[in-house]
């Protein structure tokens, strides 16, 4: 890919690569296709209540605003992590003095999966009333976080993350408007900079290029935005801005990473970085070491990791690593991702922590895992054994006269609840031993609950 000249570096790259019309946007064919439901709602123009439900940059503010556009309609926006009843009270007052203009209006809450139910309650009555055209984005499932009245009064449309080849796309189309030339811009500014007349955008200074982007680093930045357009340009931007300061006219991977790793400090989720970073975590916890863990957590965090990730991850340690030893692991666990879920970001963040350094300084057993994994592998290779005759369910008379269940022992019935001498496995396979327990935490004690059954079975 040649260098060329660059311009226009005023507004972030991610605002000046908005889309102007509806043909401009990047995927979501499904919807916007010929004869698709959003684009029949534009070339209709007849807005209705909508929820957009889908991962951050796939579009769902850039339709919203394309469609106030449309129709020619006020568009105000509340945002429902810093807003509160004053906002929304403040946008219903706005949207009855524009109808009384003669204007409509379109109100755009974003993340309005964070308004309690009292907040989204608020909507209902100007939804109903026709006051404005409510459009709620959200990237969490609406059917759990938006109240049912409210949900049941828009259209939720269902978001996609761009493919590999949309991101190419848009990838290109992002160097062309780095690339646009520049000269017949006047330049008044000291540093040789102009100011484009119809946008007031500052541009960049005469001469400078945008560095040629080989294949590896090409995909790998693509790869590292997984799927979120703003996310691309975003690292685009940051990685042209690191090449003109150090004067390189190439990129390739190694330089994209280190430009990545100096500005934004983050990783490419599916690269060697991000799974180096996740397997330290992990095995800082294994190594109960929970200022390490709290380090490489932190780490990831301020990376860009997604905490869900994280909190999916630490759920696995907790059955992996500590499993029966502290059976508490897991609950803490679970818990801290539904914390998370609740409170979101950073609020959320410290249940993830405060689980991470209870696992790391839990009791370690992997005796589960491992019984787990070598059950699976017998259970491959030993085929479908029939299930004993005396452990079958017996539902009809005939299976009772065929002994179905027959010489089965009802261990409640037995010394100790235990049926000393009982086969559970089928007829010719002997009685494995997967599980070993270790002998720390909680575990010491279950090992020594199945020994002293184990000698029950041998008579002792």
């Amino acid at each position: 890919m040649p260098s060329v000249q660059v311009q226009g570096v005023g507004a972030p790259l991610a605002e000046r690569m908005r889309p102007r019309t509806l043909d401009e946007v990047v995927g979501q064919e499904h919807l916007l296709g010929p004869g698709k439901p959003l684009r029949v709602a534009f070339e209709t123009r007849r807005p209705h209540s909508m929820i957009f439900w889908g991962p951050p940059g796939t579009g769902k503010t850039t339709l919203a605003r394309l469609m106030a556009q449309s129709f020619d309609a006020q568009f105000l926006t509340i945002s429902a992590v810093l807003g509160g009843v004053k906002d929304i009270r403040e946008a219903v007052a706005s949207a009855q003095a524009a109808r009384s203009a003669g204007r409509a209006t379109i109100l755009f809450v974003d993340e309005v999966h964070r308004f309690n139910k009292a907040q989204q309650d608020a909507f209902l009555p100007h939804v109903e009333s026709g006051l404005f055209t409510f459009i709620g984005a959200t990237t969490e499932n609406p059917s759990f976080e938006v109240n049912g009245a409210l949900l049941s009064r828009a259209r939720v449309y269902v978001l996609q993350p761009l493919s590999v080849e949309q991101m190419q796309s848009l990838f290109d189309r992002a160097l062309s408007r780095l690339a646009e030339p520049t000269a017949d811009v006047p330049r008044s500014e000291a540093d040789g900079s102009a100011r484009d007349e119809a946008t007031g955008e500052r541009t960049a200074p005469a001469g400078e290029i945008v560095p040629a982007f080989d294949a590896g680093a090409c995909e790998r930045l693509i790869g590292w935005a997984d799927g979120d357009a703003r996310r691309l340009l975003n690292a685009l931007e940051v990685v042209v801005e690191a090449a003109h300061a150090q004067h390189r006219a190439q990129v390739d991977a190694a330089y994209l990473e280190e430009a990545l790793s100096q500005n934004l400090r983050r990783f490419d989720k599916g690269g060697e970085a991000f799974y180096d970073q996740i397997s330290a975590l992990h095995k800082t916890v294994r190594g109960s070491h929970p200022d390490a863990a709290l380090y490489w957590f932190c780490r990831m965090i301020d990376g860009g990791a997604d905490p869900r990730y994280l909190a999916r991850r630490i759920i696995r340690m907790a059955v992996e690593d500590i499993g029966l030893a502290d059976p508490r692991a897991l609950g803490i666990a679970l818990d801290a991702a539904e914390v998370y879920e609740r409170l979101g970001s950073p609020e959320g963040e410290l249940a993830l922590a405060q689980a991470l350094v209870y696992l790391a300084s839990a009791a370690k057993s992997n005796a589960v895992y491992t019984a787990y994994n070598e059950a699976r592998a017998f259970v491959k290779e030993h085929g479908s054994d029939p299930v004993p005759v005396h452990l079958r369910n017996a539902p009809t008379r005939l299976m009772k006269e065929l002994g179905y269940g027959r010489a089965y022992r009802y261990a409640h019935d037995e010394p100790n609840g235990y049926a000393a001498g009982e086969r559970y496995m089928p007829e010719g396979v002997d009685e494995p031993a997967f599980y070993r327990p270790v002998d720390r935490g909680m575990e010491a004690k279950i090992r020594e609950k199945l020994a002293w059954l184990r000698s029950l079975d041998d008579g002792d």
